[in-house]
C-alpha cells in the first residue's frame, strides 16, 4: 500500500512536471522558425540567382548585403571584380529583385541582421568582405590561413572555410579551414 501511493504520488508529479514539456502544434511551429532563423541568414529559393551568379562563384546569400550595396552591384555587372557578367533585362531584373526583397535590411534573419546594423551609412560595398561585421567576424584570423592558403586564397571564398555557407549557415562549429583543421577564437 505504502509502495503504491509514493509510486502514485511519484507519478502524479512527474505528469505535471511533464505538462509543461508536451509540444503543440502551435510549439513545433515556433520551433521550426527558430531553426529556421538560426542558420543566421535566408537560404536561396531562387534558381535564377542560383544558376546565373552560382555558375561562377558561390551564390551568396542575399542577406549578407544591404540592398543599397545589392543595387549597386548590379548596376555595375559590366565591370563585375574586373569580369564582365552582364545579363539580358528579364534575368537582371529578377535577380536585382530577389537580392533586394532579401537583402540585410529587409531581413529577420540573426546574422543578416548584424551585417544590416553594422553598415556604415556614408560607404556603400558591394564586397561582404568589406562590410564591418565581417571584418568584425574574421579579424583574428591571420592572413596566412586565408590569402597566403592555396586552398582558399580569399576572403571571398566563403565556403572553402564555412562548410554549410551555402546552406545559410556560418556557425563557428563548422568552420574548417584547410590546411589548418577547425577554427575557434
Amino acid at each position: 500500500m505504502k509502495t503504491t501511493l509514493i509510486v502514485t504520488s511519484w507519478l502524479a508529479v512527474m505528469g505535471l512536471v511533464a505538462a509543461p514539456f508536451v509540444w503543440s502544434d502551435d510549439d513545433h511551429e515556433r520551433w521550426e522558425r527558430h531553426s529556421r532563423y538560426s542558420t543566421g541568414v535566408a537560404l536561396i529559393d531562387n534558381p535564377v540567382y542560383q544558376d546565373e551568379c552560382g555558375s561562377c562563384h558561390m551564390a551568396y546569400p542575399p542577406g549578407l548585403l544591404p540592398e543599397r550595396s545589392w543595387l549597386k552591384l548590379m548596376a555595375g555587372l559590366d565591370n563585375h571584380f574586373d569580369d564582365s557578367a552582364e545579363l539580358d533585362a528579364a534575368n537582371h531584373k529578377a535577380i536585382t529583385d530577389f537580392l533586394v526583397e532579401n537583402s540585410a535590411d529587409k531581413s529577420d534573419y540573426r546574422r543578416s541582421r548584424k551585417f544590416a546594423r553594422m553598415g556604415n551609412g556614408a560607404s556603400v560595398p558591394i564586397q561582404i568582405s568589406k562590410m564591418p561585421y565581417f571584418i568584425h567576424e574574421h579579424d583574428e584570423i591571420p592572413a596566412r590561413l586565408v590569402t597566403g592558403n592555396k586552398d582558399v586564397l580569399s576572403f571571398s571564398n566563403c565556403n572553402a572555410c564555412h562548410r554549410k555557407a551555402e546552406q545559410g549557415s556560418f556557425r563557428e562549429r563548422d568552420i574548417h579551414i584547410p590546411g589548418h583543421g577547425r577554427w575557434d577564437d
